[in-house]
């Protein structure tokens, strides 16, 4: 009878302690997996804006990052002192490590807009410059040529890929338009089917592009305007975004012991739940106000 007690707990103690090894080596393998397809998919992307960095570092920095913020939010929410408290910052912890999972992308995105922009800002000129030089008797290639010798980055980095597209056998067209896909400019595209429409029609390329030119410099005139008038709506909508966090971080190091139960409660739970929830729909929908696309 003792042994039948005995044994029955441990046979219970060992079937829970292999669904447990079971379930720990399925999510082991599935993040590996996710792991590595993400990384490599980042990484690609990464060298699209000339930066190689091996989907092995990438994946390491986002495990990093994702371990930090489940520590952080762990302990500013949770504990380990109540069951409510260890679930509560279990939750949010594991919620916002997902989202830092993700910071190499996040980043990665940040430098293509930043990239972009300056793309944008050097193809006007650029523009006037290749216009100056077919004038002087160059031939677009040549015209390509001396923008990549003379001009900056990225632009500069860009053209010269499709040079060394065009040398190695792929067709002017098809070196332009993957130029075009690459990069993921509207100006650009513009200059793209101009370029292929004068090829094709015997058209005046010099100016073409003076227009062109003159077209996007008065496009960002108009953008600048609009940032401007929209400027106010952009920082109100940021600063009733960030007010409840400030608040709620400054109420938990002025006194840490008066908001802790609520947060580690189950209503106070669900009351940052929604309140984040609002939070990002009124951060959406003021996003939506000022976006005015020219």
């Amino acid at each position: 009878m003792e042994f039948e007690l005995f044994l029955i707990p441990l046979l219970f103690a060992v079937s829970i302690g292999g669904l447990g090894y079971v379930i720990a080596q399925a999510v082991s393998t599935g993040a590996e997996a996710y792991s590595s397809a993400y990384s490599q998919d980042t990484a690609r992307e990464f060298e699209d804006v000339f930066m190689f960095i091996p989907p092995k570092r990438i994946a390491e920095a986002g495990w990093a990052v994702s371990a930090a913020v489940f520590i952080l939010v762990f302990l500013i929410v949770g504990g380990v002192t109540t069951k409510n408290g260890f679930l509560i910052g279990l939750i949010l912890g594991l919620i916002a490590a997902g989202f830092a999972l993700q910071s190499p992308r996040y980043l990665l995105n940040f430098l293509k807009r930043r990239r972009l922009k300056r793309f944008n800002l050097q193809l006007v000129d650029t523009l006037v410059s290749m216009s100056n030089a077919l004038k002087a008797g160059f031939s677009i290639t040549q015209a390509f040529e001396s923008v990549v010798k003379e001009g900056e980055n990225p632009l500069a980095q860009e053209f010269d890929v499709f040079l060394q597209q065009t040398r190695i056998g792929v067709t002017f067209s098809e070196a332009l338009e993957n130029m075009d896909k690459r990069i993921g400019s509207a100006d650009l595209t513009l200059v793209v089917q101009a370029i292929e429409a004068a090829r094709k029609t015997g058209g005046n390329l010099t100016e073409v592009f003076e227009k062109i030119s003159a077209t996007i410099r008065e496009r960002m005139r108009i953008e600048g305007r609009i940032r401007t008038l929209t400027a106010q709506g952009r920082l109100q909508g940021i600063i009733v975004s960030i007010m409840p966090l400030i608040i709620g971080v400054a109420l938990m190091i002025v006194d840490p012991e008066m908001t802790r139960p609520f947060i580690q409660s189950t209503t106070g739970f669900f009351v940052m739940v929604a309140v984040g929830a609002l939070i990002g729909l009124g951060a959406l929908v003021i996003r939506k106000i000022v976006n005015i696309d020219v």
